[in-house]
């Protein structure tokens, strides 16, 4: 009997709690599918993209899980309040015709875990689908061999199941407890009870200026992250968060009074009604927009962060001057490269002494052909005549036979290492000498061709098969293998790896982000419903036309939508700051994510506004 009373309470409340499984069903199958790809086997260890792709994967999705894990915790505090006070007259009512408050208990205990339970389903299914089509995205991007990958993880969702089910299990609890201990006059009339505004204009004031400081400093802190480092992420934190909260309870209200003010504006149609109806709000409304805007800004943030990783592709493109080598003139790779279009630099013999930790040169070789290495620029604002790549962060630095000197070795010379750099990942000092002394070095001798290639990204992949065919010539750790793992082509594939696992992660968690707050807000507006059908009832039967009531009620809504849109969006554009030490340029093509975040965001509004039409206002 209680298990029909629960399915019929779900069925009777089935828009209400539509909205809370598109935002559970899309936690559970983002979820998964970060779940599934972090820990894999079939994905990690068939794939051709070696160790490093797979660390690489298991950090990137593990990292989301965990953040997607914090996010549900939160979404599900909200939206679990939202709707049980949305039953309370319902369950006030059971208790007035004689039901226990144990069996109301029970009910409610079923009702969460059922919606729980199918929200989790949903999203399992959906989960399995996403992860099917995400790793083929990435094997294909990523130039990988995944041989019989099978999507359905168990492992993954029984974690996902588990977890999820053990949420909802506290949240029916919490719940059942709850309510059986709220009187049932309560429960009937608690909707009712009007919101307490006090006109305090000098609190209203000081809260504002101490909201506009605490965002000060916030943003100042993203924006110096250079100086205070590990620092600047807690401060803006904590002062974003509460800065937000002080300007969102002092400017709501004063805006709206300032409207009233307006007598020529106030006065016309019904907005008296509708900018009562928001001041009637505010204390309601205060702390879940600005929660609303923390989020807001967290998902649009995390989208536009993560397709902005693809930039670091290019900077490592840049900040290595060679885009392959050969090794001891291997014929067949040579033959590999130049079928690519690659053209040989130059090619050097050499010796590796690993007590000292220096590489020797033949003098002759150098002054015939100097080396050519990339240089970090810290400042943009570097001379004109110096040779930048086109991300502009690295300049082309030559190093002649003259700056290898032993002299120059012993002063620790930036010249004498960075052309170490290019023959060994170990050494720290480069000396070229002359035939006589390059012959009494007690060290093997070897070769090293350098390579460059017409247009690098597109010809990575066919380049990192050519240094891993080489790769197996040589013992694992020597300084030969250790040389062609440092390579472009082996270090591109790396960031690679990292910045498409991201761009993922970061592109799925704002979509978790956005459907959460979104169905968050939906919730807040749709609870008050019950209350605004008696107001927009009375104003109909006073003579009040449907699509006047209509226009009404889309501004108020609309307010609700766009007041944390705005602060969401100021975050988001001073809080990229944050990211300018890892990311080449964090503001690249900025209008993509916020023309996708807009449009998802608008999409919500719209439903919001006819699902609360359906429910207040009558035809």
């Amino acid at each position: 009997m209680l298990f029909k009373l629960s399915l019929t309470g779900v069925k009777s409340r089935l828009k209400d709690y539509t909205v809370l499984f598109s935002g559970l069903a899309a936690a559970s199958m983002i979820f998964y599918m970060f779940l599934s790809l972090a820990t894999n086997p079939q994905f990690l260890k068939s794939s051709g993209g070696g160790l490093i792709s797979a660390q690489t994967t298991t950090v990137t999705f593990g990292f989301g899980t965990v953040l997607l894990a914090i996010l549900t915790l939160v979404y599900l505090f909200y939206a679990n309040g939202f709707l049980l006070s949305m039953r309370k007259r319902d369950y006030g009512m059971y208790m007035m015709l004689g039901a226990q408050a144990s069996k109301i208990g029970q009910l409610i205990f079923l009702e969460t875990l059922l919606t729980g339970f199918l929200a989790t389903g949903i999203g399992l299914i959906l989960g399995i689908i996403l992860t099917k089509l995400v790793s083929g995205l990435m094997v294909a991007q990523l130039g990988l061999t995944l041989k019989h990958f099978n999507p359905l993880y168990l492992s993954a969702l029984l974690w996902t199941l588990a977890f999820f089910m053990a949420l909802f299990f506290l949240a029916a609890l919490w719940n059942a407890a709850k309510l059986t201990k709220t009187a049932v006059i309560k429960l009937l009339k608690d909707d009712q009870k009007p919101s307490q505004i006090k006109n305090r204009p000098v609190l209203r004031a000081i809260e504002g200026i101490a909201g506009l400081i605490l965002l000060a400093i916030g943003y100042l802190a993203m924006a110096n992250v250079e100086k205070l480092v590990l620092s600047a992420l807690p401060i803006a934190l904590v002062t974003i968060v509460l800065g937000s909260y002080f300007l969102v309870s002092a400017t709501f209200i004063n805006i709206i009074d300032f409207l009233r003010k307006k007598k020529k504006f106030f006065y016309q149609g019904i907005r008296p009604f509708t900018l009562g109806q928001l001041k009637f709000r505010l204390h309601d409304y205060t702390r879940i927009l600005s929660a609303i805007s923390i989020m807001f800004a967290l998902a649009l943030g995390a989208i536009t962060v993560g397709l902005n990783f693809n930039s670091l592709k290019d900077a490592l493109t840049d900040s290595q001057y060679y885009d392959a080598i050969i090794l001891n003139n291997d014929q067949t790779a040579n033959k590999q490269i130049e079928k690519l279009g690659g053209k040989a630099q130059a090619s050097y013999t050499y010796k590796y002494d690993s007590h000292n930790a220096r590489i020797y040169l033949l003098k002759a070789e150098v002054e015939q052909n100097p080396l050519k290495t990339r240089r970090y620029i810290k400042s943009l604002s570097s001379k004109k005549s110096e040779s930048r790549t086109q991300s502009g962060l690295y300049k082309t630095v030559t190093v002649k036979a003259d700056q290898l000197t032993e002299k120059a070795a012993k002063q620790g010379l930036m010249a004498s290492y960075s052309a170490a750099q290019l023959f060994s990942q170990t050494a720290s000092r480069a000396v070229a000498l002359d035939s006589a002394a390059f012959a009494k070095i007690k060290a093997q001798s070897q070769t090293v061709t350098f390579y460059k290639v017409n247009n690098f990204a597109q010809k990575a992949q066919a380049l990192l098969k050519i240094t891993q065919k080489q790769e197996k010539r040589y013992k694992d750790g020597s300084n030969e293998y250790l040389l062609l793992e440092m390579t472009k082509p082996v270090s591109y594939q790396l960031v690679a790896s990292m910045c498409f696992g991201f761009e993922f992660m970061g592109f799925f968690l704002g979509l978790a982000f956005l459907m959460m707050l979104a169905s968050t807000l939906m919730f807040k507006v749709l609870s008050g419903a019950a209350s605004d059908k008696l107001r927009y009832g009375m104003l109909h039967k006073i003579g009040a036309q449907a699509r006047v009531l209509k226009a009404s009620l889309r501004k108020e809504i609309g307010v609700l939508f766009l007041a944390p849109a705005l602060l969401g969006v100021i975050d988001v554009l001073l809080g990229l700051q944050f990211f300018k030490l890892l990311l080449p340029n964090p503001y690249s093509q900025i209008w993509i994510p916020f023309v996708i975040f807009f449009i998802l965001y608008l999409v919500y509004y719209l439903i919001t506004v006819k699902l609360y039409e359906g429910l207040v206002i009558e035809d």
